[in-house]
């Protein structure tokens, strides 16, 4: 019996680029399965961009795999090594997941925070399920639809995630939230 080597990504991108062209798709295909513009996922693919984490959600949901599958081979050898104290960079924020990972799983712990004065640039999230975020430092504004609602220390919000929304830091300090996040 010859054994069949799983393929060995470098990257998230090399990754994402494999599992799209595997399911036949182009890059406009899938932007328009995910809402995102097609120039960005491309800077995805080139590793130029780290994704946010509602798109990562997404793309385990085409692809219908685990979120943690799309993880790079050294990705996941660093991840083991630093485990929890891993921040991953996304443009104006950052997160580090406080959760164990698996295909069983359907809540996500994340500890983000948000640069003062920033908020997201030309990118609105979306994502199959429910999010709660309770802001620990600092405060945020958040926009679910049309919906806008200003949050501080202390308090919280509760949403279907599957409606565009999108998170600004509109003060003077970091804001620190922890996001959970449903996926069914």
């Amino acid at each position: 019996m010859v054994s069949k080597k799983a393929p060995h990504w470098k990257s998230f991108g090399e990754k994402v680029r494999a599992l799209r062209k595997e399911k036949g798709l182009s890059i406009e295909d899938l932007s328009l399965e995910t809402g995102c513009a097609a120039d960005l996922l491309e800077k995805i693919e080139s590793d130029k961009v780290i994704p946010p984490v509602s798109l990562v959600i997404q793309l385990s949901r085409i692809f219908k795999i685990d979120v943690d599958e799309l993880e790079a081979d050294e990705e996941k050898k660093a991840s083991k090594r630093r485990m929890m104290s891993h921040k991953k960079r996304v443009d104006s924020y950052a997160y580090s997941s406080l959760s164990r990972p698996g295909p069983d799983k359907h809540l996500r712990a994340y500890m983000v925070t948000i640069d003062p004065e920033t908020h997201h640039k030309g990118v609105e999230y979306h994502h199959e399920g429910e999010e709660f975020i309770y802001v620990v430092k600092g405060g945020i504004t958040v926009q679910v639809g049309d919906n806008v609602t200003k949050i501080g220390k202390g308090k919280s919000i509760h949403f279907n995630s599957a409606l565009h929304h999108t998170l600004s830091n509109h003060s003077r300090e970091t804001a620190e939230l922890l996001v959970v996040v449903y996926v069914p």
